[in-house]
């Protein structure tokens, strides 16, 4: 069930009215978990049954963990929650690829291994559902938390269907207390729901969906094309995922404020950072945290010799490429990100402040200063030319793309250009965006437009609804992150 399809509206509003209708807390967890069960199972019913058995280990495991003292216990039951967490997600999203990896491996050895690969469909949001419930029990491993012992909530906790396809990655110990409180429905809260619900149709339905259609008519043909049209897909392809991505995170936090609850904050106007520590503070927060807290500090973090904090970072950006999709592209294109973060940790910079997310971008100011806008431009290069991995279908077509966007001006096929209209549409859409988003960043929504006279901002809001049908490429069209 796609956020932007008719299905899921009305599905949203029979959910949304029956919910609120229901007035107790225990009905509507239950009505939770039933929706979120009827949401998920609605691409393939059987896959319900890795995410029940997934929660029911995790309900488990954490409550074993939490009433023993004996530390081998503990440890014990942790092992068996991140085996069969990483089980699942190891099997299902990587055992072709490092069935495939062997059989080349083994073939430039001389050694001819049949194939091994198998026909397996990769369930949506896995990647997500699992690094949110090992989470939970790994919190309560640290006894950073309680175990939880009621099974509906914790039921409803992990399927929670705003959020349980694409994220944001909840920890358990700012989400489950809320399907143990109260709620009471909010006007204002709903409202605000409601403005992140339109911001992420408009980027998702609009500029995303339309930034897609000057991909697809380059990438796939890429040696047809020049430097300077290359250049322009895979710009496109950069706004792509951003708004693709940052509007499932915005819907989320619309559909969850409409059923009295609180996600946390996914993005951060990224392409405004000045360096590539700051892009990670500010691009897919949830899951840029997760690594820090359950990867790299475990690993050491920053701390001890200086070859230690480089192999540490290396190896989470790489593991972090990796949890993007099973390809040796997406694992480069994370070593990328972590080469480039060495020379903040070889030149630090002193008494340089850090950057929190909710930090205003650029600064305060309306227009940024000459070396705040060449860090911003420079920066955006250097990840547009790192997103040539993500977008490319191979390792081999990417640095193809890459060099022909470096080396080759001229020898275009005129008959595969695209339409001069699509070219100028994904430009204008691009630098609206830009404006749009850089005169409101200091507001976590661009669309808090409280200052603005009552009928201009319901026009605005008019106009952005109706640009969602009229710009509209395609019905259904879903999300990129559904295949991660």
């Amino acid at each position: 069930m796609v956020f932007t399809s008719l299905t899921f509206i009305l599905f949203l509003t029979l959910v949304f009215s029956l919910y609120w209708l229901l007035r107790r807390r225990s009905p509507q967890n239950f009505l939770i978990l039933v929706a979120s069960y009827v949401f998920y199972g609605w691409w393939d019913w059987r896959f319900l049954s890795l995410i029940v058995i997934s929660s029911v280990i995790d309900f488990t495991s954490g409550i074993m963990i939490d009433k023993s003292e004996k530390q081998g216990v503990r440890r014990a039951w942790l092992t068996v929650s991140i085996l069969a967490n990483l089980g699942m997600l190891g099997f299902f999203k990587y055992f072709n690829f490092f069935a495939s990896s062997l059989q080349t491996a083994a073939g430039s050895a001389g050694v001819h291994l049949g194939d091994m690969t198998l026909d397996i469909v990769l369930p949506v949001g896995i990647s997500f559902y699992t690094f949110q419930t090992m989470s939970y029990t790994i919190d309560i491993y640290r006894r950073q938390m309680k175990s939880e012992r009621d099974p509906i909530a914790f039921l409803a906790f992990v399927s929670f269907f705003p959020q349980l396809v694409a994220g944001p990655i909840e920890r358990a110990s700012q989400l489950l207390p809320q399907f143990m409180a109260d709620r009471k429905f909010s006007y204002p809260l709903a409202a605000a729901g409601c403005r992140e619900i339109l911001w992420g149709f408009f980027k998702k339905m609009v500029i995303a969906d339309n930034m897609g259609l000057v991909v697809q008519s380059i990438y796939p043909r890429y040696d047809d094309y020049s430097s300077p049209w290359l250049w322009l897909a895979t710009t496109a392809f950069a706004f792509q995922i951003y708004c693709d991505f940052s509007a499932y995170s915005h819907i989320a936090k619309g559909v969850s404020r409409l059923l009295g609850f609180e996600l946390m904050r996914n993005f951060a106007y990224p392409y405004f950072s000045q360096d590539i520590a700051e892009f990670w503070r500010r691009w897919h927060i949830s899951l840029s945290t997760w690594f820090r807290d359950y990867v790299f500090i475990p690993l050491g973090g920053s701390r001890g010799p200086m070859r230690v904090v480089i192999i540490n970072t290396i190896i989470v950006f790489s593991v972090s490429g990796l949890w993007h999709g099973a390809a040796w592209n997406y694992i480069i294109w994370g070593f990328l990100n972590g080469l480039a973060f060495l020379p903040m940790y070889i030149w630090p910079k002193k008494n340089k402040k850090k950057v929190r997310a909710d930090d205003i971008p650029g600064g305060p100011g309306l227009f940024p200063k000459p070396r705040v806008l060449l860090n911003m431009i420079l920066m955006y290069v250097g990840m547009q030319v790192a997103w040539v991995f993500f977008a490319s279908p191979t390792l081999s077509a990417s640095l193809d793309i890459l060099k022909r966007m470096f080396t080759v001006f001229s020898a275009d096929n005129p008959a595969l250009h695209p339409d001069s209209w699509s070219a100028l549409k994904a430009l204008l859409f691009i630098g609206g965006l830009v404006i749009f988003e850089w005169v409101q960043r200091a507001h976590e929504n661009p669309l808090t437009l409280d200052k603005i006279y009552r009928p201009l901002r319901w026009a605005i809001y008019t106009v952005m609804l109706w640009s969602c049908f009229y710009f509209l490429p395609r019905p259904d069209s879903p999300f990129i992150y559904f295949q991660f």
